[in-house]
């Protein structure tokens, strides 16, 4: 413990500045820093971390009553993608001439992508009708998504040791034994005996 003016003597002697950081504290705790350095890296790490912070945005997805299976799949997919990156969606069902007397099947759509995103997404607005559509507005669950990124971070992790332990296997294996077997008995077999009959011929003419 010192008093204000042996602090205030060191600071000078260090160049720097004497900055109160707990002035609620008994006594008063005080700390010698380059206090233009320290704000300025502040300002830094506040830009960064605003630059970080994704902005939600309400995407919207249209569905129609009757649906194939395949679009389904497709639209379905485009919500997951919404959700994964933190936005809400409004999930609008389109309803045109006679379809409007069987707007029960809208609701079965939608009742049908809330139990097949699980416990990722949040009913925020229930279903509504709103003339010729019906609208529901849906969010992801933070808890989950936060789970599930920690549970991808682990996936690399947890699928080195079956790649290095089945790669080497087969190439030990199946390289060596076809080859050294079949090809070195066909060519000792048939090169020696045609040079025996034309070495024995060639003689005769010459002593003549």
């Amino acid at each position: 413990m010192v008093t204000t003016q042996e602090a205030l003597q060191r600071a000078r002697e260090a160049d720097l500045d004497l900055v109160e950081v707990a002035p609620q504290a008994n006594p008063p705790v005080c700390r010698i820093m380059d206090y233009g350095k320290f704000k300025y890296e502040r300002d830094i790490r506040q830009k960064e971390a605003r630059k970080k912070q994704s902005r939600t945005e309400l995407k919207e997805i249209k569905f129609r009553p009757k649906i194939d299976a395949h679009d389904y799949g497709t639209k379905k997919g485009h919500v997951e993608r919404f959700l994964r990156g933190g936005h809400k969606v409004k999930v609008t069902i389109m309803f045109r001439g006679r379809e409007m007397t069987h707007t029960e099947l809208g609701r079965k759509i939608l009742d049908r992508l809330v139990g097949d995103l699980g416990e990722m997404v949040t009913v925020e607005s229930m279903p509504k009708q709103e003339g010729r559509t019906m609208i529901m507005v849906i969010s992801p669950n933070k808890r989950y998504m936060e789970q599930l990124a920690r549970t991808k971070a682990l996936e690399p992790v947890l699928q080195l040791e079956p790649e290095l332990e089945s790669e080497p296997e087969p190439e030990l294996e199946s390289e060596p034994e076809p080859e050294l077997e079949s090809e070195p008995e066909p060519e000792l077999a048939s090169e020696p005996e045609p040079e025996a009959v034309t070495t024995a011929a060639a003689p005769e003419p010459d002593e003549g």
